[in-house]
């Protein structure tokens, strides 16, 4: 296994697989795209295939403020760290940010609690979100 924070060498064709369960997911192409134009972004890399198996990624200012938008890891490969490595060298990126943000589902907080996130509920506030299904594959140009 290897983690990198670059992309030298990595094509749509090492991006296939993820977004499992989208209903219109992004094409490996629109992949490389999100992960290029990323402030920050962390892959893990399988050994033998050279394949991307998992991800994080985060857009940030650099200055105050950086939200991790996407953490995914390949079916085949879940349960076995990965996506808690990936989320350790992203925290490791962003650290001295003032504000770090994420939107996660409920059964998953008490993951990111491991990497110091708190739910706003603590705060009483609430996290606001949008979802455009129409472009889940990514903006139409």
């Amino acid at each position: 296994m290897e983690y990198r924070d670059s992309l030298d060498g990595i094509t749509a064709d090492n991006l296939k697989g993820f977004f499992v369960g989208w209903p219109n997911p992004p094409s490996p192409e629109t992949h490389l795209k999100i992960l290029g134009n990323s402030a920050y972004a962390v892959i893990a890399i399988d050994d033998e295939t050279g394949d991307v198996i998992g991800f994080v990624n985060a857009v940030s200012d650099k200055v105050l403020t950086a939200y991790i938008p996407l953490l995914e890891v390949l079916p085949d490969h879940q349960g076995k760290g990965i996506g808690g490595e990936l989320m350790r060298r992203m925290m490791q990126k962003l650290e001295g940010l003032y504000m770090i943000d994420l939107a996660c589902n409920k059964e998953l907080i008490r993951f990111y609690e491991r990497f110091g996130l708190i739910s706003v509920d603590k705060f009483g506030t609430t996290a606001m979100i949008k979802r455009d299904f129409d472009v889940q594959s990514g903006k139409k140009e």
